[in-house]
């Protein structure tokens, strides 16, 4: 139901008590008049049956039954009469007039008696007819009296009265009175609504300007400067103030949007100047990154190429030495590449059944020596449960939890075991270890990037604090939850848990990379296209020292050439940015083209932008992050050689 505005309420105040009082009144009167109309019939009715009574005496003393019935006609003229009649002292009826059926008197009374009808409305009255007491005649004065005294009774007079013509002028007296009421609500209407237009309108003025306030026009304060208000309006003062208050919050508006735009003026210009600073530190991070790769890479590969070389056993140290050093800055590169691929959702997810026996097996055999050096026992436990998830991207995912166990155990061991889920649908794999433990406050943070749990020297053999992010990023990659359970100085319990397939597909699975690629004998022919003087040296002189013929160029025009000298070349291996803004993807295929053929062909570069990473991958050609393993190096060149498929890789 909508409620009542406020000129509605105001008529309706002023109305209430008219309507009230009318109502009142009327019934008051009204009732007193129905009181005064009823009284006065019924003493009508008896005043015509006494006088009946009275009447009707000498004709039943004398008997005279026509004189008896010209009183009973005579009483028939009177109003509301119905029917009259006279009874002798037996109840006989000697002379009667009207309607005589639905009441009939068997007997005589001697007092005066009244009986009404509801059904039709009808009063009866019964009044006794006695003998006069008047002395006729002093010789039979005492013969005349009955011997008790009292009058002698001679009949009854019985009337029958009508209320028909009271309620008819009842039902007259109501319709006037609601007509009366009735008019004087109107009336009352009238009036109350010609008088509250005085305060309404202010206040209809009021509400309309809050409203407009309200939205925010605050113009309404002019427009109410050219309404007059008279001195006499009851709500003037409150006009003004609104008025005026409108005019100040108006000028407040003005005021704070000039603010707010100056704000959001200065923290445009902020947001531009951080943007060109982020940008400038992302071109400085990247030409950094990819300065400090260039050094690096080839650094690895002076290293790897002198460690092949006969050295007594000092020198044999020092290189193990520099080489350790070469591999710490290769992991730190390698991790920063890991997040700046996770975050730039250049990993592609491919979902696939696959056997958790195979993928526990391949873990054991990679990690099994280093828990030996530690001292420590590796047990995992594999399962003949079948998984939904990626293998590549669940093996990266163990592989940094179960090094990172081994790293912060001292004593004890690391297990990795399966455990079923009531309902068989899913499948946990989880990873103890008894090291240190981790402190509650500290289980949200190790999972952000370079976060170190007492490690605040950043000793590199305790890793760099890339490890757990990693997991996480890789984990949300897949929609698999990982749940961290620990207590310091007890150990810690990492929880995958992953969904059970059954085994209807072929499974992905990883095997160890030197038992995965046949004996291809290590020999054939390299391009390799380098603009880097040293990288192109030392690059050249590991793959010489791996008993490949190495063909060395650092433009497209340069390889072009090497061909037209009836160059075949089983491999390329390309840097990406070469001389004159040359890119590697190009001059592949540039080579392929003159070849006539689709040659196996690397990648590499100290760039780690995603959009080159989909570029190599739409160009179907498998791209090294530099600084590169020998190692891995070494077992790409095994499967680029013997045709085998590339698995897609974090590294």
């Amino acid at each position: 139901m909508k409620p009542l505005d406020i000129r509605q309420r105001m008529l309706v105040a002023a109305l209430l008590p008219v309507m009230l009082v009318s109502v009142l009144l009327s019934v008051v009167f009204l009732v007193a008049r129905f009181d005064d109309m009823q009284e006065s019939y019924l003493q009508r009715t008896r005043s015509i049956t006494r006088q009946l009574a009275l009447a009707s005496e000498y004709g039943l003393f004398s008997a005279n039954q026509t004189q008896l019935q010209s009183v009973m006609q005579g009483a028939m003229r009177e109003q509301d009469v119905r029917w009259a009649a006279v009874l002798d002292k037996d109840g006989r009826i000697l002379a009667s007039a009207g309607d005589q059926a639905d009441i009939s008197f068997t007997s005589v009374s001697a007092v005066e008696t009244e009986k009404y009808d509801a059904q039709r409305q009808l009063d009866v009255l019964a009044q006794p007819v006695f003998a006069s007491g008047l002395k006729l005649d002093d010789l039979y004065n005492d013969a005349a009296l009955p011997p008790d005294g009292l009058p002698v009774q001679l009949g009854q007079v019985v009337v029958k009265f009508s209320r028909q013509t009271v309620s008819e002028r009842k039902q007259h007296m109501l319709l006037l009175g609601g007509l009366i009421s009735f008019a004087g609500l109107v009336f009352g209407l009238l009036l109350a609504a010609r008088l509250s237009q005085g305060v309404i309108r202010p206040i209809l003025r009021v509400t309309q300007l809050i409203e407009r306030i309200g939205r925010g026009d605050f113009s309404a304060a002019s427009d109410l400067n050219q309404v007059a208000v008279s001195a006499s309006d009851p709500l003037r003062d409150l006009q003004e103030n609104l008025r005026q208050m409108a005019e100040r919050l108006s000028f407040a508006r003005e005021d704070l949007e000039h603010q707010v735009a100056v704000a959001t003026h200065a923290l445009r210009e902020k947001k531009e100047e951080a943007e060109l600073a982020t940008q400038a530190k992302s071109r400085f991070l990247a030409a950094a990154s990819h300065d400090l790769r260039q050094p690096t890479h080839a650094l690895g590969m002076f290293v790897s190429r002198l460690a092949q070389l006969p050295h007594d056993t000092q020198t044999r140290e020092l290189i193990g030495s520099l080489d350790a050093s070469v591999r710490a800055m290769q992991n730190l590169l390698d991790g920063l590449l890991d997040i700046s691929r996770l975050e730039a959702q250049a990993v592609q997810v491919k979902l696939a059944p696959l056997p958790l026996a195979g993928l526990l097996n391949q873990l054991q055999h990679d990690l099994q020596q280093s828990a030996i050096q530690k001292s420590l026992r590796l047990r995992i436990r594999t399962s003949p449960v079948w998984v939904l998830s990626d293998a590549v991207l669940l093996y990266r995912i163990l592989l940094n939890l179960v090094s990172n166990a081994l790293r912060y155990t001292d004593q004890g061991g690391v297990l990795v075991a399966c455990r079923w889920l009531p309902g068989g649908e899913t499948v946990q794999l989880q990873v103890w270890d008894s090291g240190v433990g981790i402190a509650p406050e500290h289980q949200t943070e190790v999972f952000k990037e370079f976060f170190q749990v007492a490690n605040s020297a950043r000793e590199r053999h305790k890793g760099l604090g890339l490890g757990l992010s990693i997991v996480k990023r890789t984990a949300d990659l897949l929609g698999v939850p990982v749940t961290l359970t620990s207590r310091l100085g007890m150990g810690t319990r990492f929880t995958l848990t992953l969904p059970v397939v059954n085994p209807n597909m072929l499974a992905e699975t990883i095997e160890p990379a030197e038992l995965a690629v046949p004996n291809v004998p290590e020999s054939g022919e390299i391009l390799v296209i380098e603009d880097d003087v040293l990288v192109r040296a030392a690059l050249s002189g590991l793959l010489s020292g791996w008993g490949f013929t190495v063909h060395q160029a650092q433009s497209l025009k340069d390889a072009q050439m090497l061909l037209q000298e009836h160059l075949k070349p089983a491999l390329i291996l390309s840097d990406y940015r070469l001389l004159d803004g040359e890119n590697g993807i190009e001059v592949v295929q540039a080579l392929r083209a003159q070849l006539g053929n689709q040659v196996p062909a690397c990648l590499m570069s100290g760039d780690t932008d995603a959009g080159l990473m989909l570029a190599a991958k739409a160009a179907g050609l498998t791209l090294l992050h530099k600084p590169v393993r020998p190692a891995k190096l070494r077992s790409l060149l095994r499967r680029l050689l013997s045709h085998q498929p590339i698995e897609e890789d974090l590294r």
